[in-house]
């Protein structure tokens, strides 16, 4: 603050935190639709938050897949003001006003933050992962640490603490990422790096050149296949989880599993052929899942009430 700066009064501190969260809203709609439409199953005081965490994952990762001139001095930068930024209560950057006020309104552990913002710093140099158990722990601080982020938001039944139901949050958080590594393993590839194990790759007799010309043969088939099933074992893991949440978050997290589990579906649709197309899941398929899940939230949200 300058000298000639005066200190914002409380409306006008609310105003742009407002702000900041329609922003999250915005960056929300515009990147990660399916994940976005299901928020809007959840009641309008846990939605912004989700949207918050939503925008700064976004925002860090952008900094890595769509880099400036130095992504790593870039990314260093937005990480340190973000962490000083959560000891001072305040930001003048949207995205981290927003953060800062969903980690400290819900008490999220700010070693959820340094984890994930960690596994963005690895992305820049590390390009590939020997096996599951490589790739598991990259996760941990790209997908695990966000279903711990955003469990406390969603919150949990009555006579079920945190620590019961993160395990599944976890897994949950797990099975989106696979997904997504499942469905653009060509545009990972395009910027140097595999989300798929080495050792699975080697079983199949399927080689980083080949998906990185996007060559696709029986022996990719039966790779995909492999990892298809890999993944619907995550998502068997987060389903005893969902009874364990706040009964008005559940069908937010159902509509989210349906939504991304589909996209495994669409994959095996289109014969596992990820190399040369990106597999999405229709418009009237999304909306048929949310208006399904629709009328379970509402009556959740009466029963809160």
């Amino acid at each position: 603050m300058t000298a000639t700066e005066r200190p914002l009064s409380m409306a006008e501190r609310q105003e742009r935190l407002d702000a900041a969260y329609r922003f999250c809203a915005a960056v929300n709609a515009e990147h990660g639709k399916s994940y976005h439409l299901a928020t809007r199953l959840l009641t309008p005081d846990r939605r912004p938050a989700v949207h918050a965490l939503y925008a700064a994952a976004r925002t860090a990762d952008d900094l890595v897949d769509h880099p400036g001139a130095d992504p790593e001095a870039d990314l260093a930068d937005w990480s340190r003001a973000l962490l000083a930024e959560l000891e001072a209560g305040w930001s003048d950057d949207p995205v981290r006003l927003a953060t800062v006020h969903t980690y400290r309104r819900y008490r999220i552990p700010v070693e959820h933050l340094v984890d994930f913002l960690a596994a963005m710093t690895s992305d820049l140099t590390v390009t590939g992962y020997a096996d599951m158990a490589a790739l598991d722990r990259y996760m941990w601080g790209s997908a695990s640490v966000i279903g711990l982020q955003v469990l406390p938001v969603l919150g949990t039944a009555p006579g079920v603490s945190q620590e019961e139901a993160a395990p599944h949050a976890i897994a949950l958080g797990e099975a989106f990422q696979l997904t997504n590594f499942l469905r653009d393993v060509a545009e990972d590839a395009d910027r140097g790096r595999v989300y798929l194990p080495a050792d699975v790759m080697a079983a199949h007799g399927v080689t980083r050149e080949q998906i990185e010309a996007k060559r696709y043969d029986a022996r990719y088939r039966a790779l995909m296949q492999e990892m298809v099933a890999i993944v619907r074992r995550r998502y068997d893991d987060a389903a005893p989880g969902t009874p364990m949440l706040a009964p008005e978050s559940r069908d937010c997290v159902r509509a989210a599993t349906a939504l991304y589990g589909g996209i495994l579906t669409e994959i095996e649709r289109a014969d596992h052929r990820v190399l040369d197309r990106r597999v999405t899941v229709s418009k009237p398929r999304r909306l048929g899942i949310f208006a399904r899940r629709l009328a379970s939230a509402q009556a959740a949200r009466l029963r809160r009430r």
